[in-house]
């Protein structure tokens, strides 16, 4: 088994960016989303993690921009696409798009059974995302509190959700290393897959998420550790294999 490792493009205002700690104004601006994503593609990715932050804070969104990046690439590379989805238009909108699967996250704290209804209706082309400080989820672009983290999986495991996105919020964008412990508590609570997100900063971090394979977490996003040159995902890729 390898870890399949998804590098970031979140997209804001139209241009690929990094948030500290999921803060909206902590920007960091890294360009065009679509070079990012090509740049990705070009060095071997498999999948994106395309977000629209504009849409998970309520301030517009870059339906355009992910578009763009869907019909140039989509044929070459897995895209899951985040940020926003907590409709029916908005989840449609994505999976037309070229979508390979969606990360629903604010949706499944407030409008449960809307989400359950999508992971009936569409299987494992959605992922949930769970935004986490300590064990409190964090809504709405991480500004709301929105409940208890194992009170929420156990009503998502029991209307089949195939797998979790984990963010420990206050690692994101922060280069501290992964949260190990909560991956293995979520991983060993669930059947459901798990993908790890926030904080990775080294080679090593990636060889620790790598030794949770046996319990479910079988992928890890890469955002800022790619962007800030901590290493290349040509590393990182020989590493998860």
């Amino acid at each position: 088994m390898s870890l399949t490792l998804l590098p970031a493009v979140d997209v804001r205002d139209g241009k690929a960016v990094r948030l500290r700690q999921g803060e909206s104004g902590s920007e960091t601006d890294y360009g065009s989303p679509l070079d990012a994503a090509r740049t990705w593609v070009e060095a071997g990715a498999q999948w994106i993690h395309l977000v629209d932050l504009d849409a998970a804070f309520g301030t517009g969104d870059n339906r355009a921009q992910l578009r763009e990046i869907v019909h140039e690439l989509g044929d070459r590379v897995n895209i899951e696409m985040s940020g926003g989805v907590r409709d029916d238009a908005s989840l449609e909108a994505a999976l037309e798009a070229g979508a390979a699967r969606v990360n629903i996250g604010t949706a499944a704290l407030e409008n449960p059974d809307w989400t359950a209804d999508v992971i009936r209706r569409h299987g494992d082309r959605v992922a949930v995302g769970l935004d986490v400080r300590g064990h409190t989820l964090a809504a709405r672009g991480w500004v709301k509190e929105g409940g208890d983290l194992f009170e929420t999986m156990a009503f998502l495991d029991s209307v089949g959700c195939s797998r979790y996105v984990v963010t420990d919020v206050s690692r994101d964008g922060m280069m501290s290393g992964p949260n190990l412990d909560l991956l293995r508590e979520v991983a060993e609570r669930t059947d459901a897959k798990v993908t790890a997100s926030g904080g990775i900063a080294r080679l090593d971090d990636l060889r620790a998420i790598r030794e949770l394979e046996s319990i479910g977490v079988d992928s890890a996003i890469l955002g800022k550790s790619l962007y800030a040159r901590a290493f290349t995902l040509e590393e990182a890729l020989e590493v998860a294999r």
